[in-house]
């Protein structure tokens, strides 16, 4: 009679230091069938931990997200996680208000002139939600960081409880130390290959960070969490890449998370040369807006594709005009965020399903591999129950906390 898998020798190797690699970990090393003299679990990672977006992303957490069948789940499991480790001290864990704001922006002081919206597939974003509620005329009293004479309409998204947030990086860097103390490894290394035999894995094949030499680890079972960098490690992949640029400013203000639609003056703004293309300030803008427990305000904006997905993270390109365009935006509406101080410029790239969908989440059709990709804006958010089900796929054989047929990786492969 064979052995149950869970007493068998086990090396998992999870490919990607980010947020989904991370949970990934700690969920394995806490399930009731780890058994650290016979299972063996390895991050590599190939720069820093929460290096990509992991580290850069806004950190909202809904019970509105999508997709339906694991939001319930991770959403549960964050305040989970939150109470069981001080997540409001460690990573910034906390309920909030959210709301949507339509407004006409004005021009404070502007002195180059920029030209009608140019449009096109230049500017691209992936859609968070369409969760909107009804249109009131105005806005709740502590929402009281946006000049009210630009205020337009409001309409409220979220509340306390059903919407939460987390400091992205701070979460990430937690969550890893945590898995870390449970007897994870990390290694640091960029993966060359996925090696199989038999059409099973047997491990996986890296250049290692800082001696550039090849080398491999024995692995029973890999777990592809590198988020837009899935496809570079396992070409079939269907993962595609989009930047995102955002700001981090410093502005002391009450707990909300703020989505907008700014109308913007004709004569507002810069127009910015892209390559041969002329990219120009569209006249309608929906930056978002997330205040952290910190004492800061973090912002984002329109994705972009004018940048390829670099090799690795370090190499990701930050453009500084997309960056002022944020801060325009906001500080078109907001007196504060327009005199706060703008501590963080920054860029990441976002996974997700070339045919749309997703997150990828199981098996992908060859014995011990398995993929947890593709997560779009929605990535922190769904970190927890992504890692909880993949230590259920790899110690169970299934998933058991919810049902995700319709994230099947071997329906896009």
């Amino acid at each position: 009679m064979a052995e149950p898998q869970s007493q068998q020798q086990r090396n998992i190797v999870i490919v990607g230091g980010g947020i989904i690699g991370c949970t990934t970990a700690y969920f394995l090393a806490r399930h009731p069938l780890f058994n650290p003299s016979l299972h063996k679990i390895t991050i590599i990672e190939a720069q820093s931990i929460a290096s990509g977006a992991s580290g850069k992303a806004g950190g909202l957490l809904a019970l509105w997200a999508y997709p339906a069948c694991i939001v319930p789940l991770s959403f549960k499991l964050h305040a989970e996680l939150a109470k069981e480790h001080n997540g409001a001290e460690r990573w910034g864990y906390r309920t909030l208000h959210v709301g949507s704001i339509r407004a006409k922006g004005k021009v404070y002081g502007s002195d180059v002139k920029g030209e009608e919206k140019g449009g096109g597939e230049e500017w691209q974003k992936l859609p968070k939600t369409k969760n909107r509620g009804k249109t009131l005329a105005s806005i709740p009293k502590d929402l009281d960081w946006f000049d009210q004479d630009c205020i337009k309409g409001y309409s409220e998204m979220g509340t306390p409880e059903t919407t939460a947030q987390v400091h992205p990086y701070l979460f990430t860097t937690s969550i890893f130390q945590l898995a870390a103390e449970a007897g994870v490894q990390i290694t640091y290394g960029s993966v060359t290959a996925i090696d199989s035999f038999d059409n099973g894995v047997k491990g996986v094949t890296y250049e290692e960070k800082e001696t550039r030499h090849i080398k491999t680890l024995p692995a029973s079972d890999v777990v592809l969490a590198a988020g837009p960098w899935t496809s570079h490690v396992f070409p079939e992949a269907p993962i595609d890449a989009i930047r995102a640029h955002s700001v981090v400013i410093k502005a002391d203000v009450s707990p909300w998370a703020v989505f907008t639609e700014i109308d913007l003056p004709r004569d507002f703004g810069r127009k910015v040369e892209v390559g041969e293309k002329k990219r120009r300030h569209a006249l309608n803008v929906n930056p978002e807006m997330y205040a952290r427990p910190d004492g800061t305000v973090y912002a984002c904006g329109e994705g972009d594709t004018d940048v390829p997905l670099p090799k690795t993270s370090n190499l990701v390109v930050c453009d500084d005009d997309r960056c002022q365009d944020i801060t325009d935006y906001i500080s078109s509406i907001s007196t504060p965020l327009r005199t706060g101080d703008v501590l963080i410029k920054q860029a990441c790239y976002l996974p997700h399903v070339s045919s749309g969908g997703g997150p990828l989440i199981g098996e992908t059709g060859i014995r011990g591999l398995w993929m947890a990709s593709g997560h779009t804006c929605w990535g922190i958010q769904n970190s927890c129950a992504t890692g909880k089900l993949m230590s259920e796929f790899i110690f169970e054989g299934e998933a058991k906390s919810a049902i995700i047929e319709t994230l099947d990786p071997r329906r896009f492969l």
